[in-house]
């Protein structure tokens, strides 16, 4: 399926799905712990977000990868950028990406989405909520193509540098039944 045929199909369908390299992935439903951690998240910093006159989305709206080679759904998303302001069907210019790990995700997001994620310019930070433990994984661009990475635990507060928020960790998982599977 070429990027066009999948941006035509996809609208027409009951689940969304991600595209990458012709290929498409059903995105099934998660847990009530992932999506409540996602909005605790969100509704942490969403007052941040639009003070600084940016854009803040949940899953529900796309991501523009690679040219169109690759569209995927994040969590949480977040851009400052004006040319992802005129669009309403996807964003193309985030400067913070948040997954919530969900067992059958974790080695995607960890490995294939990191991948193409960091090849975005525009992106600062890429975070990792784990649905195991109280955990949370932060990357952070650093100087040249290294990223920076962080680890926050149960006690700790995140500093999200990219939108300039801090959140407790302790805060983001009110709340929420961690999962009882060995994925994290």
């Amino acid at each position: 399926m070429t990027a066009s045929e999948y941006l035509e199909w996809e609208p027409r369908q009951a689940l969304r799905y991600e595209y990458c390299n012709g290929e498409v992935f059903a995105m099934t439903g998660g847990t009530k712990g992932h999506n409540r951690l996602a909005l605790n998240l969100y509704s942490a910093v969403v007052d941040q977000v639009d003070t600084a006159g940016c854009e803040i989305n949940t899953s529900d709206v796309k991501l523009l990868l690679s040219e169109g080679n690759a569209y995927r759904y994040p969590d949480l998303i977040v851009s400052c950028d004006e040319r992802d302001k005129s669009k309403n069907d996807f964003y193309r210019f985030p400067k913070l990406i948040v997954e919530v790990l969900s067992p059958s995700t974790a080695n995607v997001d960890r490995d294939e989405k990191f991948q193409e994620y960091i090849q975005l310019p525009s992106l600062e930070e890429y975070v990792l909520i784990s649905t195991k433990r109280m955990q949370v994984e932060c990357y952070r661009r650093g100087e040249g193509r290294m990223w920076l990475y962080y680890s926050y635990k149960k006690g700790e507060a995140i500093y999200l540098e990219s939108i300039d928020v801090e959140v407790a960790v302790d805060q983001l998982y009110k709340n929420v039944r961690l999962e009882q599977n060995d994925s994290p």
